[in-house]
């Protein structure tokens, strides 16, 4: 028997028993479920850093954005609503494009 104690998501049961196997599965409170939350987004980004190509990096960018999502419903906002945060964001202070890399300031 192989344990996990981790959050899933919500088709992993079905998967698990359509493949003949048995498991044991527990509804997280809200406190749980945010730590549980940020725990699987640090997983995803290592999972995210140790990717050896493109798909898989791409895969695991997207269970990032799931895990975000899921994030931003526990702080009561939807995924319409945080991409609008991101957006404004972007208008504001840019994105990534440039590549610009900050050595430092003089006070």
């Amino acid at each position: 028997m192989a344990t996990y104690n981790k959050l899933v998501r919500d088709k992993i049961p079905d998967i698990i028993q359509a493949a003949g196997k048995t498991c044991r599965i527990r509804t997280l409170n809200d406190e749980e479920m945010r730590l549980m939350l940020q725990r699987k987004l640090h997983e995803e980004v290592q999972e995210y850093s140790s990717a050896k190509t493109d798909v898989e990096a791409l895969e695991e960018l997207a269970d990032m954005l799931e895990v975000m999502w899921a994030l931003a419903k526990q702080h009561g906002a939807t995924p319409e609503q945080l991409l609008t945060v991101q957006n404004q964001k972007h208008r504001l202070r840019g994105g990534f494009e440039h590549r610009i890399f900050l050595i430092d300031v003089d006070d």
